[in-house]
């Protein structure tokens, strides 16, 4: 399909190829060497901001005055000896978690005027290891919708086309990496919000185990026990400083106490599944089909134990047996608010408020059992498979005035159809990761989703950097 409003003016992804430094690993090894100066980083990502987010609206709140401050900041610890492991190393937070002193609106007009009174633990965690927090990346309304588009800040659109869209909700953060405005993000994920838009993006979203980054601080979610902290960048090695960066027990959060991520395994004697439609009737375009078979192609040929085998789901397993949830915590917070005023809240959003305040016990009861059901599901299968992988998801990129495409695979679908392939892992608390397999038709971005049982979160990240490695010889 081709768009004819597409809007290529600087050749998009061909320029987004060159960001100021290029990893996060090499930014803070230069800045603890005392061979680049944090400020000189952080000019440049901002530079970057200046010159692409006006088309992109990808970045808000940026705050100079208190990149300023932490900037000074890390300069007297690296004068008194300390290395951070991301020293001098931008990021940008997703505009629905807590970064002190700065405005956190949810994308929501509700909280236009919020300003976070303390720091979520993961931010806490990123500014003890350096890192310096540049904006805000937009987010559709409640990080509730597969499109990232607010009432507050507008539509964040695509760094190769600007007639198109990175989906949602992590948008905003998937097209300021992909756009190199920042080697890092942070954003969340409670049902494929960053996997999804890095995959249409062309970079890393990595979901981890839940528990794992402990999240305590902050806005009370819509579907608590999926939602998580989740690592957004360029490579895969930058996902995992990052990670390692974030990850462990906090006492503030009982969900993370006791909770141990495995060591990684050498990925050769690993029994991996490829499931190309993870084991649901459901369409796949076809060069999305064709990047991932090419991806599995060269696994294979690297000689890895690679076998075609679909997960065995539940009977009625699918989004819609599991959207309740969400309908139903969306309407549980912000109900008598869309009461009292429906038109300040994105329409989509207002939709699945009411929803929500329609379901009954029984079938909220209902969508918590296959919530479960999936889970015991999914840990049956990686009791005779260590990892799992299938597309990201089934369509390249689609039109921002849209909340998704209109066919996939010939076939003419809901809105949501975009979304199958990853939440079924937020539900298994498991940890997942998309990477970049390759492009689809008019050279948009393809991701491949490695996924492994709750706690093998470095068993995923290392065959991810295997993934990468193995497409970039190619």
């Amino acid at each position: 399909m081709s768009h004819p409003n597409r809007s290529r003016q600087d050749s998009g992804h061909d320029r987004d190829a060159a960001p100021p430094y290029p990893n996060a690993s090499g930014i803070a090894a230069q800045v603890n060497a005392g061979e680049l100066d944090p400020g000189a980083v952080v000019s440049a990502f901002q530079a970057r901001i200046d010159a692409r987010n006006g088309e992109l609206n990808a970045v808000f709140e940026e705050r100079r005055d208190l990149v300023e401050a932490d900037v000074a900041q890390l300069r007297g610890r690296l004068a008194a000896g300390e290395r951070p492991p991301l020293a001098g190393v931008p990021v940008i937070v997703k505009d629905v978690v807590w970064v002190r002193g700065r405005r956190v609106t949810q994308g929501s007009l509700l909280y236009r005027h919020f300003v976070a009174p303390e720091d979520a633990i993961a931010v806490e965690r990123l500014r003890a290891a350096g890192a310096i927090v540049l904006g805000m990346g937009n987010t559709s309304e409640f990080a509730c919708k597969g499109l990232t588009t607010n009432k507050v800040y507008g539509l964040t659109r695509h760094p190769q086309d600007t007639a198109l869209t990175a989906g949602g909700s992590s948008g905003g953060c998937a097209v300021a990496v992909a756009a190199g405005m920042a080697p890092l993000a942070l954003g969340t994920d409670g049902g494929g919000s960053s996997r999804r838009p890095p995959a249409h993006a062309g970079v890393v979203g990595f979901k981890p185990s839940f528990g794992a980054i402990p999240d305590a601080a902050g806005f009370p979610h819509a579907f608590p026990g999926i939602q998580v902290m989740a690592p957004i960048t360029r490579t895969v090695d930058d996902a995992a400083l990052m990670f390692r960066a974030l990850c462990g027990p906090d006492p503030r959060d009982p969900d993370s106490m006791g909770f141990q991520c495995a060591a990684a395994e050498p990925l050769e004697g690993l029994r991996i599944a490829v499931s190309p439609r993870l084991g649901l009737d459901t369409p796949v375009d076809d060069d999305v089909a064709e990047a991932f078979e090419a991806a599995v192609a060269r696994l294979r040929a690297a000689g890895l134990r690679i076998a075609r085998q679909d997960p065995a789901w539940p009977e009625g397993a699918g989004e819609a047996a599991l959207m309740p949830l969400q309908h139903v915590g969306l309407a549980n917070l912000y109900g008598e608010a869309w009461r009292s005023d429906p038109d300040r809240f994105d329409p989509d959003i207002a939709r699945q408020i009411e929803r929500g305040l329609s379901w009954s016990g029984a079938e909220v009861a209902r969508a918590r059992e296959a919530s479960r059901r999936i889970g015991l599901a999914l840990a049956a299968f990686f009791t005779e498979h260590d990892l799992l992988l299938c597309p990201t998801t089934p369509c390249v990129a689609w039109p921002n005035d849209r909340l998704g495409p209109e066919r996939i695979g010939g076939v003419a679908v809901e809105p949501r159809a975009h979304a199958v392939f990853t939440p079924f892992f937020n539900h298994a608390q498991a940890p997942a990761i998309s990477v970049p397999c390759g492009t689809g038709r008019d050279g948009l971005p393809v991701g491949l989703q490695i996924a492994g049982p709750r706690g093998a979160d470095w068993r995923v990240l290392a065959a991810a950097r295997l993934v990468e490695q193995l497409l970039a010889a190619g």
